[in-house]
């Protein structure tokens, strides 16, 4: 008859499951690293544990930011962990494919015939827009000083833009002339820059996408109202877009709206590749109309990675995956491909934007349709509605969703709005959820007046 030893069940467990683990008796280290190691999987479980105190990405309604992806790019991601972008020489074929991603998308956006594409990927496209910024500000004063002009009082013209601006123009210290909005207007109107465009002005920045609202400026008539500005006083004014997200939108949904390099007056534009481009948090791009229009003394060579390379960036090293990511996706998706997911966001916003109208207790500022898949709206009767915005932020909240508040910017910043974006990955059942959600709140809060808010100003959801 065989014989058994008997083992020691409990102690065996009580070193292999997570929660009997010394470490997850403990309160975990904030100011001081831990002398000795920890089993991965008991960090691993435990910093999971941690992070689902944060908010559900899919319930995510005020981020602009790419919150689902497929395997395909998951996959892409893992293999690329080592990949340093900035290493050409050494990941030469990453470099190929930024290469690509620029030419598809100077094409995308109608760069003349002839030219390729001149741009690079950045970390976002609020470095995308630095780097705009910082070219036409370059370009603006070898112009005065070719002309034995002051070139110490530069000026940047734009209306409501993202805070990215605000920042580009304190760091490298430009003027912001930030246009106010006029009432019932939601962006910059082109007979507005009369009176703010002048000999010192670098460029004139249009949104493809407002921040707040979500629709597009005119770029074309900013265009228009710009050559009129040139032929009255000789100021050759550039138009850079911001395009962070419509630059994904527009092509495919709205192809004849002429924002892009189909105007000869638009120099450049970035985008985030992060937001309606579809890719993983971490890729904007700037591309430039024509090589000329970035000036060469911005452009660094490097050659202590091995080789000489070019860069123009604010920041050095940073990962090559979401670089890879966007290109498979140009490929996954193609033309019809984008089109389709833009297609199918627009159309739920605006089944959103029906289903807000019918409530009665909102006014629409942003249906939806024309510019990017996502709903604004105020409420009908603020001082009557006995509960405002921010409460009914609050109350989302409480089933998980967060959808921001905010006021607009001057001179309409005693409107506040909400805002809702339909990204990939957020269904029509889910928006249909938020609507049960969001009437179930108006109710509560009708019925249980909210007492008057404080004189200090409140806002939700910086994005």
């Amino acid at each position: 008859m065989a014989l058994h030893e008997t083992k020691d069940v409990r102690a065996r467990d009580a070193v292999t499951d997570v929660f009997a683990s010394a470490l997850s008796g403990q309160i975990l280290p904030k100011y001081r690293m831990p002398d000795d190691p920890a089993p991965s999987d008991v960090v691993y479980s435990l910093l999971h544990n941690e992070l689902l105190l944060d908010g559900n990405a899919a319930q995510n309604l005020a981020t602009f930011c790419t919150t689902w992806s497929d395997d395909g790019v998951h996959r892409l991601m893992n293999e690329c962990l080592d990949k340093n972008m900035i290493d050409k020489d050494e990941y030469p074929q990453t470099a190929e494919i930024e290469a690509r991603c620029v030419n598809i998308l100077a094409d995308l956006w109608n760069a003349p015939p002839g030219t390729s594409g001149t741009g690079c990927s950045t970390t976002g496209s609020s470095e995308a827009a630095m780097l705009g910024g910082l070219a036409l500000k370059w370009r603006w004063r070898a112009g005065r000083r070719a002309e034995g002009k002051p070139a110490d009082r530069p000026n940047l013209v734009c209306g409501p833009v993202q805070i990215c601006w605000e920042k580009f123009a304190r760091y490298f210290d430009v003027e912001l002339r930030q246009v106010p909005l006029e009432p019932g207007a939601t962006g910059l109107l082109p007979h507005q820059l009369a009176a703010h465009v002048d000999e010192n002005t670098i460029g004139v920045v249009a949104i493809l996408g407002v921040t707040y609202t979500c629709d597009y400026e005119p770029v074309a008539a900013i265009c228009e109202a710009l050559d009129r500005i040139q032929a009255e006083h000789g100021w050759d004014v550039p138009v850079h877009v911001d395009a962070a997200s419509g630059g994904f939108v527009a092509p495919f949904l709205h192809p004849d709206v002429v924002w892009d390099f189909r105007l000869p007056r638009v120099a450049s534009v970035n985008t985030s590749g992060h937001k309606y481009g579809l890719a993983p948090l971490g890729v904007g791009w700037i591309i430039w109309r024509t090589a000329d229009l970035l000036p060469a003394d911005l452009v660094f060579d490097v050659d202590y990675l091995g080789g000489d390379m070019p860069t123009f960036a604010l920041n050095f090293s940073r990962p090559g995956g979401e670089v890879i990511a966007q290109y498979y996706l140009f490929l996954r998706l193609g033309r019809t491909g984008y089109q389709r997911v833009q297609q199918a966001c627009a159309d739920t916003a605006q089944y959103l934007a029906g289903q807000i109208a019918d409530m009665g207790t909102f006014t629409l500022l942003y249906d939806g349709r024309g510019a990017l898949p996502a709903v604004s709206y105020t409420l009908a009767d603020p001082e009557g509605a006995g509960f405002s915005l921010y409460d009914l932020s609050d109350r989302l909240r409480m089933r998980g969703w967060q959808v921001p508040s905010y006021p607009l910017p001057a001179d309409r910043q005693d409107t506040v709005i909400q805002r809702v974006l339909i990204r990939h990955g957020v269904t029509r059942d889910q928006i249909a959820l938020l609507v049960t959600d969001l009437r179930l709140a108006v109710e509560h809060l009708s019925a249980h007046p909210q007492p008057v808010p404080a004189a200090e100003p409140r806002s939700a959801f910086h994005h």
